[in-house]
Order: structure tokens, then sequence, then C-alpha cells
């Protein structure tokens, strides 16, 4: 589980995230929706310790990102919204890679990396260098990677970003996967589509506030909109909200 309470970050005199405060719990898929700008991208590097928060809280499964990073670490997977794979390195290198950072053992990394490859259909891939891989080769990787050492909670930043229509139905099934299994998922995106596909809660920020903490269809009843796209332009009161 993932606990935001009350976190603020400045950059000089911008304030970009200003006292969020919002759980995504355990067996749910939580959706973070928000506006170009609107704070969602700092709140998230904030959640996997890459930020440090001028003030408020970060607790996943009880344990304080500030305090102890460490371990917040160990218990989340992370799809940044910047790949960066290695690109001399094979997938399966890439995977075991990270799986030694996280210290685990020779035994259990290939258990794991074995079955992740086979659960994201990359085994044609996994013992080719990453350079030159398409967009949808490069996420399954960067996922792979992310998850190799079983966190119980899982960010997204932006999944299905660039993949085609097939990779993105295969995303889809593997991030209800993750919920079934009783994860923690917390991802972003601006495709409303998807959103409404797989969201069992949706968290709005605007303006560096959370303007909305709902499922989907209390969401559409609150606002009176047959949409969510209609429900989150309303919400945050600009059709610049479609382009985020």
């Amino acid at each position: 589980m993932i606990e935001v309470k009350d976190l603020h970050k400045s950059f000089g005199e911008v304030r970009a995230v200003n006292g969020v405060s919002f759980a995504a719990r355990d067996g749910e898929i939580t959706g973070l929706l928000g506006p170009n700008g609107a704070g969602k991208t700092t709140t998230l590097r904030m959640l996997y310790t890459l930020m440090t928060p001028d003030a408020g809280q970060v607790l996943v499964d009880g344990h304080d990102a500030t305090a102890d990073p460490s371990a917040v670490r160990r218990r989340l997977g992370v799809l940044p919204d910047a790949r960066g794979l290695y690109k001399r390195l094979t997938a399966s290198e890439n995977i075991d890679y990270f799986g030694r950072l996280h210290g685990m053992p020779e035994a259990l990394l290939r258990d794991r990396r074995e079955a992740l490859i086979d659960a994201l259909e990359m085994r044609d891939i996994a013992t080719r260098r990453t350079e030159g891989f398409s967009q949808g080769q490069r996420v399954k990787t960067a996922i792979a990677r992310a998850l190799v050492h079983d966190p119980r909670n899982v960010l997204l930043d932006e999944p299905t970003n660039g993949l085609d229509v097939m990779a993105t139905r295969a995303m889809r099934h593997f991030m209800r996967q993750l919920r079934d299994e009783g994860r923690c998922v917390l991802f972003s995106s601006h495709i409303m589509q998807e959103v409404a596909a797989l969201c069992d809660r949706i968290v709005v920020i605007a303006h560096g506030r959370v303007v909305a903490d709902e499922t989907p269809d209390a969401l559409l009843a609150q606002t009176g909109e047959p949409t969510l796209e209609d429900a989150f332009v309303k919400i945050i009161g600009t059709d610049e909200g479609l382009a985020a």
C-alpha cells in the first residue's frame, strides 16, 4: 500500500506539489491523472525516492520514503517516464543487472527472470541487445527489470506510451494480473480509454493539489458527465487537460 500525506515540493517560487494526499491500495489499480504542469510527475518522483519532499510524508507498506528510502525501494517496482535501458546489454542482462543491485541470490534471480520473460512474452528478444528494440520491446524489458525483485507495489509512468494495439492489450492484461495477485498498482496515463478499462480508483491532480479521488463510477456521478474524458475536463476546468 502507498500512502501520500500532505506532500509539498517547490522549485524556487513555483509550488509544483502543494498538499497532495491520497492512498493507493493493495489489490487495486489506481490511476494518477493530471494536465501538464499539474505536479503529477513530481509527485511520482517523490514516491520512488528520486526527489525528497519539502514537507509531508510518503509511506510504502508503512515505511517512510524520507527516513528509510532503501526499504521503500525494495518494496517498489518502478517504470519511469525515461525507460533507461543499457543498450549494449541484452534484455536478460538488463534484468539480471537490476536483480543484482537488489542483492538477489543468483538462483532466485534466474527463476524470476525466466518467469517474467515468459509472462511478458519476450522469449524471442531475451538474448538480443536492447539497442534497436521497438518501443514495445523496450517497455517490456523495463517492466521485467522493475519487477525482478518481486515488489508488492508497482509504479508505472505512461506504461503504454508509444505501444501498438496488440502491445497495449498485452500490457493491460499484465497490469490486471498484477492487481489480481494482490499488488498495489499505481499508474499515470493521459489515455482515458485506458483509465476506464483498468482503474479501480482515479486520483486527479491539478495545480499541485488533489481535486478528485473517486472510483470511475463515482467520478461520473459526481460530475454528471457521460465519459471519463468529459469528467476529467470538468474537474480540472480547462480543455488543456486533453493534452496532459
